[in-house]
């Protein structure tokens, strides 16, 4: 297993692991609280993020856009969102928490701006819109699943590039996400090096465990020989 910068990095992770051999291995570092709720699903089964986190707050506010809000932020459309849509980077993921959901957190123009900033995904702790045209862009999204009620009038983004909380699992600027078909994983960065190796291992023998089961092995007789099931 080789790689020499993110995007080889991120790509390795896209075509090679899965979230449940992720997961697993953090397991087994003592980690055993970095998948996101089991609610948080792609809008589209075969759908594969794997980015860098750039974390988002959310706060529902219904008092309006002012002006004479005490907060001069929260006189601004949505807050803080634009400006954080527009500081995304290449091969980032909008992660955004802290509302509560009775709207929609991402749709089709975010993901047009995310697109073109080279932003990989949005994983969001609610619901997102615009799905046809999410599905058309081929955008990465994972969120609660479709609901059309907007944000603007109903909340606003506080806070970017923090530390965010969704579920048990911290998150904090540039941990990688990772999520599939079977849920959103979070690999912090200071030990991701030693879990995406282990994870590329562990799928690999996973393989091999495969193959010699199909072949009528028993599965005592697999974990006695691999130690993998």
């Amino acid at each position: 297993m080789k790689y020499s910068n993110d995007d080889e990095l991120l790509a390795l992770c896209r075509n090679e692991l899965f979230s449940a051999v992720i997961g697993d291995v953090m397991d087994l570092m003592g980690h055993t609280h970095q998948f996101l709720p089991p609610h948080v699903q792609p809008l589209r089964d075969d759908m594969i993020v794997a980015g860098r986190a750039m974390p988002v707050l959310e706060a529902d506010d219904d008092g309006g856009e002012g002006p004479g809000r005490a907060n001069e932020m929260l006189n601004q459309p949505f807050g803080l969102m634009l400006r954080a849509l527009d500081d995304l980077q290449k091969n980032e993921v909008y992660v955004c928490t802290g509302s509560s959901p009775s709207y929609a957190l991402w749709g089709e123009l975010m993901s047009t701006c995310a697109i073109n900033r080279g932003a990989v995904g949005a994983v969001v702790d609610g619901y997102s819109r615009d799905t046809k045209g999410i599905l058309e862009q081929n955008f990465p999204c994972f969120s609660y699943g479709r609901y059309a009620q907007d944000q603007r009038p109903r909340g606003k983004v506080v806070d970017l590039r923090c530390t965010i909380k969704i579920g048990a699992v911290k998150i904090q600027p540039g941990d990688i996400i990772f999520g599939d078909l079977d849920g959103v994983c979070v690999i912090p960065k200071q030990i991701e090096k030693e879990v995406i190796e282990a994870a590329w291992e562990k799928a690999h023998g996973e393989k091999r465990v495969f193959e010699a089961i199909k072949g009528g092995m028993g599965a005592q007789a697999a974990w006695d020989k691999f130690g993998i099931m």
